[in-house]
């Protein structure tokens, strides 16, 4: 509602004055309903700063009156349905600032113990998130200094001040474990629409919110806000310029004498010096107190922060590049405060730990240039400090000592005789010296505590060097160096025999030197017999012979007329690609169109390539000797099952025979096993087996164009071709597959010769089963039309018989597709 100053001043006193004299509780209602009109009318009136500092003295007059009315009788005089909605609705209507300082005002002078009616209008305040209103409004530059300095104090020692005024009747809201973290979210609430003024081109300021922050980390509730904020902030600064802006701005406003507490709880809460260094910024280089905390108190003073807290400080250090390196001035005071004698008599052996650690650190990060600029400076700095640490009368002390030594002069390179020392090993040497490993800054997010080394103890406690044969060490002097091989007893071959000429070699490498050689019948036939067992039970073996051994095979003929021999040679060759898929394939797609072969090899290779497809693709079909990786990789065979401790391991059978014998079934339903989920080998390989065959089809490298002279070879591979893309089923490849087939087929469609037509319907069928027809209706929508006239053509008046049934089968798949096939331009 638009009224001036004037006309809003005489009904809130209009107002005030029916709620303090009246006695009619519909009157004092109406009265109500003008006050919220008042107080929601203030918020944005008024065009100068006299009028608004009016307006808001009528608002406060009017809040402070309805707070008092807990002293005052008229509220028993409204119905009790409406006297809270009434008084919410005037609160939760009026400016945040004044109705939160009113109502906070009005619990700390409520003489009762329950706080009266301001408490839970209090509690609906903060749980409708009008805190973000608060701390926006607060953050005006329109706030007088006086104001917002009340309301830090009320907002930061809410808690105390219901505490001490509700004591019991308090509220869970308002504990200090609910409270600070609720204001945390609001403050981050608060910073999110800074964020969102700043990018529409609006001037915002996080003043307050600094002052804020400062204050309730001050008060030792750091913990419990930067616990909220520090996660949410590091993620949305990841990517954000304006919102690393933000944090950087929010740590540098914040008053001197609360700075080490904002940064302090910062660097503990931080994970990693990379976020601490997006979320502080340069702030150590600008503000002198955050450079005293974080290159001096937090590092010489102070010893309780973890080992994790220490590497992400220093990592943040190494971060900031200026014209001085901070780090190597922090690594010079350190070795300063480790080399000075009285630190080492009279501070604590934790301090001296912690500081220990700190140096190691530093040496880590720092670069070998940057060492070797200061090498003399801290050669010295450290030589002093052993020196008075070897003369103390505490162990930790002398260890400590020589481990940071030992660090230091192996990262500056102290010349041809580094410093070592000789000291009992134990878990927080170790860790000292894990820490002066060099490593990127990001590799410290979350640093373990401990570093234990595995392979310098064993199980028993005892070291590497210590554990072995008692006459090890008895055989490690001079004499050990005379031995020599000639003293081994030879083996006892006397009991060998060659041979026989009808058995078969026991290793793949046998076998393929029988087939170099062919000398006698019987060995290849017997080779020839055992080959594919051997090939499956030796899977690691096949791999390595595989691509000779198939080559081998491919060129092998039927010398001596081995019984069975076609079969076995194919079963062999199959069995080598399945072993070892990618080589073996490779070699096969590409012998396929090489010169100097016979159509009955090019025959050969289609059919091994089929067949090790299919064995590949059913999940039925397991490879006898051990599965094999779609790349030719390491097998994963089945181990034995350890022995059983148990002597009778067959107590368990016997236990439950018996339980079924005298157990009594009324029906027993048959049970069948569900199908076992078994990985597509084929499907990581299909494209090794595909391409290589449809890429060089056009391109022959013989003189003899065999694909177009001999319909045979042609349509074998069209059939092989289809094949595959149908095994392919279910794979992410089969699309891919299954365009370049179509490609393939539309240009032999039709092609004189039956066979070759067979195979091009046969591979039509195995090209809309395969792929997924929303791809295909999205990539080849045209084709797919011109497909179905090309099959209705071949079922009417192609003169074979078997090309039509394939067509009216294809055609009864294209049939699944008409309702989208309707869809589409003709």
């Amino acid at each position: 509602m638009d009224t001036d100053v004037a006309e809003l001043g005489g009904l809130v006193r209009q107002a005030v004055a029916t709620l303090s004299s009246s006695d009619d509780g519909a009157e004092i209602a109406s009265a109500l309903v003008v006050a919220r009109q008042c107080l929601g009318s203030v918020a944005g009136k008024g065009s100068s700063g006299r009028e608004r500092r009016a307006l808001a003295t009528l608002h406060a007059g009017l809040l402070q009156t309805l707070a008092a009315s807990q002293t005052g009788g008229w509220l028993r005089l409204l119905p009790a349905d409406q006297r809270l909605d009434l008084l919410h609705g005037c609160f939760l209507a009026a400016s945040p600032r004044l109705a939160f300082l009113t109502m906070v005002d009005a619990i700390a002078a409520h003489s009762g113990g329950g706080g009266g009616h301001c408490v839970p209008i209090l509690e609906q305040f903060l749980q409708e998130e009008r805190m973000v209103r608060l701390l926006c409004e607060a953050g005006d530059a329109e706030t007088l200094l006086a104001d917002r300095e009340v309301l830090l104090t009320r907002i930061t020692a809410l808690p105390d001040h219901s505490a001490n005024k509700l004591q019991r009747a308090n509220r869970p809201l308002f504990y200090p474990e609910n409270y600070y973290p609720l204001l945390a979210r609001e403050m981050l609430a608060a910073l999110g629409r800074i964020h969102q003024s700043l990018r529409d081109g609006s001037d915002s300021s996080v003043s307050f919110l600094s002052q804020l922050l400062g204050k309730v980390c001050v008060q030792g509730h750091s913990d419990t806000v930067l616990q909220v904020l520090v996660p949410r902030l590091a993620l949305l600064t990841q990517s954000d310029g304006v919102w690393q802006r933000i944090c950087w701005r929010l740590v540098e406003d914040v008053p001197e004498r609360w700075m080490e507490s904002v940064v302090a709880g910062v660097v503990r809460a931080t994970a990693g010096p990379e976020v601490l260094s997006r979320l502080l910024g340069s702030i150590v280089l600008k503000n002198k107190k955050a450079e005293f905390v974080l290159t001096h108190k937090f590092l010489l003073l102070q010893y309780h922060h973890k080992t994790c807290v220490l590497q992400n400080l220093l990592g943040y250090l190494a971060r900031e590049k200026s014209g001085r390196c901070l780090l190597e001035e922090v690594l010079r005071r350190l070795l300063t405060a480790w080399g000075c004698r009285a630190s080492v008599r009279h501070s604590p052996v934790e301090q001296q730990a912690y500081i220990s650690r700190a140096i190691t650190v530093c040496l880590g990060l720092l670069s070998p240039t940057q060492l070797e600029e200061q090498r003399t400076e801290l050669l010295s700095l450290t030589l002093a400090g052993v020196e008075c640490r070897l003369g103390s009368s505490l162990p930790r002390v002398r260890r400590l000592g020589m481990v940071v030594a030992e660090c230091v002069s192996d990262r500056i390179n102290a010349g041809p005789h580094p410093l070592n020392f000789q000291y009992e090993d134990d878990d927080e040497t170790r860790e000292v010296r894990s820490l002066c490993s060099p490593r990127p800054p990001s590799s410290w997010e979350s640093p373990p505590q401990s570093h234990r080394s595995e392979g310098l103890q064993t199980d028993s406690g005892e070291t590497p060097a210590d554990v072995g044969s008692p006459g090890q060490t008895e055989q490690s002097g001079p004499e050990s160096e005379l031995d020599s091989d000639d003293e081994l007893v030879p083996y006892d071959l006397s009991g060998d025999s060659e041979l026989g000429e009808g058995s078969a070699p026991a290793y793949l490498t046998g076998c393929l030197e029988v087939l170099l050689n062919l000398e006698s019948a019987g060995r290849v036939g017997a080779t020839l017999n055992a080959l594919e067992r051997l090939v499956r039970r030796n899977p690691s073996a096949a791999r390595e012979v595989g691509e000779e051994l198939t080559k081998v095979l491919l060129h092998l003929e039927d010398r001596f007329a081995t019984p069975g021999f076609e079969g076995l040679r194919q079963q062999a060759m199959v069995a080598l690609a399945v072993t070892g898929t990618v080589p073996v394939v490779q070699y096969l797609t590409a012998e396929f169109y090489a010169v100097n072969y016979s159509l009955s090899q090019r025959l050969h290779i289609l059919d091994v390539l089929a067949l090790a497809a299919q064995e590949l693709a059913d999940p039925g079909l397991r490879a006898k000797g051990g599965d094999s990786t779609g790349e030719g990789g390491s097998p994963h065979p089945q181990l034995p099952d350890p022995p059983s401790a148990d002597p009778s391991p067959g107590w368990r059978q016997i236990v439950e025979q018996r339980l079924q014998s005298k157990t009594r079934r009324l029906s027993k339903g048959v049970w069948t096993p569900g199908p076992q989920a078994t990985a597509n080998r084929f499907a990581p390989v299909a494209g090794h087996f595909f391409f290589p065959l449809i890429n060089n089809y056009d391109r022959p490298q013989t003189v003899y164009d065999f694909l177009a002279e001999e319909p045979l070879v042609l349509g074998r591979l069209v059939h092989t071709l289809g094949l595959l893309v149908f095994l392919a089923l279910h794979a992410p490849i089969a699309i891919h597959l299954g365009k370049a087939l179509f490609g393939f087929i539309w240009a032999l469609r039709y092609h004189p010769d039956t066979y070759v037509r067979q195979g091009t319907l046969f591979a039509m069928s195995s090209l809309l089963l395969s792929v997924p027809s929303d791809r295909l209706l999205e990539d080849v929508p045209d084709e797919l039309l011109e497909a179905r006239l090309w099959l209705t053509d071949v079922a009417e008046r192609d003169p074979d018989d078997t090309c039509r049934r394939q067509a009216l089968q294809s055609l009864v798949l294209l049939g699944n597709f008409q309702k989208k096939l309707a869809g589409l331009p003709e």
